[in-house]
């Protein structure tokens, strides 16, 4: 039989919240597109999302402060349990043009919609121990992008598919200093997964071991030339010589060039993981009755990922891995395990929120040490293999928002926000691995309190994106992409808290 929010009983509701704890676990595994500048999630908290995240670091009710403040798990009075759900629909469409290394167009379309529709699923649990102390935990996904563009576009050999995930298991303590303030800290396990994967231009992998031959046969003939000039070969020898060198690198050239014709296309993927260590430390200050002011800082967390990279070549390719005399100057393309280091930016976050009795009004501001990202380098095992870098080149971000409450009801709140927030990249630097761009969202939400015991509250919020430019992103073998991406992003947020 259904049973509404007003009927269920006190004993069948921590059963409904802890399947959907249960579900939100499950979940916990996947990744989202990010909302917030480049890869960074905010989305820890539908009752956040209402507001535009304006005093994350304040308490308001909100069990997500076991990670967004632990400090302000002061005001937590009692134990605390919150599940939240966040669909993220992200869209990326590309337009624009690329040529290889020659200048030649690239075959393909523009990739579709490189977006998706993921969820973010988050879990707080918070418990006062004592008058002064309070304890939390909480699970969420900081972190997290996909994209995934056609297997054939114009941009292959850039990017086909990026998934980024990391997962949190974040532990808290906060000690109320005396009426006024609240200090708190936590210990952050992190875990991270990456999936990348491009084509191979092996057209172009080609052009450059013709180069090296070309090189070579010029080396060869200058060696015989100066053979020749020392009197150690007489002329007519050293011309046969010559013509014989350079008849020979044309045909291993022009062998090359039949085995690696435009348009041959391999793939290659590596995928990784890894677990990190951080921390963070938060403040929250009452200057009033009906203010509240929250700080908090997140420690940057560094990754050693440990993975594997496989490609798939062509049949052209294989050829040549077979002959003797090339198979050793030229890049063996095989499975190899490799190491990267990936460096997770600190989050430093400013809370306000004043409360009145109809109505809470409150802001945010939180800079983003992007700067961290400069490169990402795969280091593969086999030394035949060249390592690959990726560059970034990012800078630090802000993002702000403002929003507010209204208390219609003891029962039903409304709440709404809007926000900026800064694009890491520029034209310059943006690929479309991660199109991202200045960013502007609009929100609103809304909250029933079925009892002094249980909540439900959801939220929905629509990403305005600017215009993203990208001024020639490069392939690793020197193909060349410009265009611009088409972005935009709505999210739909869900929560259920339960108070013991």
């Amino acid at each position: 039989m259904h049973k509404s929010f007003r009927s269920l009983s006190r004993a069948s509701r921590p059963l409904a919240l802890a399947a959907l704890s249960v579900a939100v676990a499950g979940a916990l595994v996947a990744p989202g597109m990010a909302h917030a500048s480049a890869f960074q999630l905010k989305e820890n908290s539908a009752k956040g999302l209402g507001r535009a995240y304006a005093g994350s670091a304040t308490a308001g009710g909100d069990v997500s402060v076991v990670a967004n403040n632990p400090a302000a798990m002061s005001d937590l009075d009692g134990t605390y349990m919150q599940a939240d759900i966040t669909a993220i629909n992200f869209s990326a469409k590309f337009s624009g043009s690329a040529h290889d290394v020659l200048g030649r167009p690239i075959s393909g379309g523009n990739g579709g919609d490189a977006g998706t529709t993921l969820p973010v699923p988050a879990l707080a649990i918070s418990t006062k121990v004592s008058d002064r102390v309070n304890l939390g935990l909480a699970l969420d996904v900081p972190f997290g992008f996909q994209t995934e563009y056609d297997r054939n576009w114009m941009g292959r050999y850039d990017a086909i598919k990026t998934k980024l995930q990391w997962f949190d298991a974040t532990l808290s303590a906060s000690f109320k200093i005396n009426d006024q303030w609240s200090v708190g800290a936590s210990a952050i396990a992190e875990r991270t997964n990456a999936d990348l994967t491009n084509a191979i231009n092996f057209n172009a992998v080609g052009l450059s071991v013709q180069q090296g031959i070309a090189a070579k046969t010029q080396a060869a003939v200058a060696q015989i030339q100066a053979a020749i000039a020392a009197g150690q070969i007489p002329p007519s020898v050293g011309a046969g010589m010559i013509q014989a060198a350079i008849a020979q690198g044309q045909a291993a050239a022009g062998g090359v060039a039949a085995a690696t014709p435009q348009g041959s296309d391999g793939f290659a993927q590596v995928k990784g993981n890894s677990w990190a260590w951080g921390w963070q430390l938060g403040a929250y200050w009452k200057p009033t009755a009906k203010d509240r002011v929250g700080l908090d800082y997140r420690s940057r967390i560094t990754h050693d990922i440990d993975g594997t990279a496989n490609f798939t070549t062509t049949q052209g390719y294989d050829l040549l891995l077979a002959n003797p005399a090339l198979a050793g100057s030229i890049p063996p393309f095989q499975r190899t395990p490799g190491k990267a280091r990936l460096t997770n930016p600190a989050v430093a976050t400013l809370s306000y929120w004043h409360q009145e009795d109809k109505f809470g009004l409150g802001f945010d501001l939180a800079w983003t040490q992007w700067s961290v990202m400069r490169q990402l380098t795969l280091n593969y095992a086999n030394p035949g293999q060249p390592n690959t870098t990726l560059p970034f080149n990012w800078r630090d971000t802000w993002y702000a928002s403002v929003g507010g409450e209204y208390y219609a009801t003891d029962k039903l709140t409304l709440r709404a926000g809007v926000s900026i927030d800064q694009a890491p990249m520029k034209a310059g630097n943006r690929d479309p691995r991660v199109p991202d761009a200045a960013r502007h969202m609009a929100t609103f939400g809304i909250g029933y309190k079925a009892s002094e015991h249980f909540e439900i509250n959801a939220s929905y919020a629509h990403i305005f994106v600017s215009h993203a430019g990208m001024n020639g992103a490069h392939s690793a073998t020197g193909d060349v992409l410009s265009g611009s991406f088409d972005d935009y992003g709505n999210l739909l947020s869900l929560s259920a808290q339960y108070k013991f």
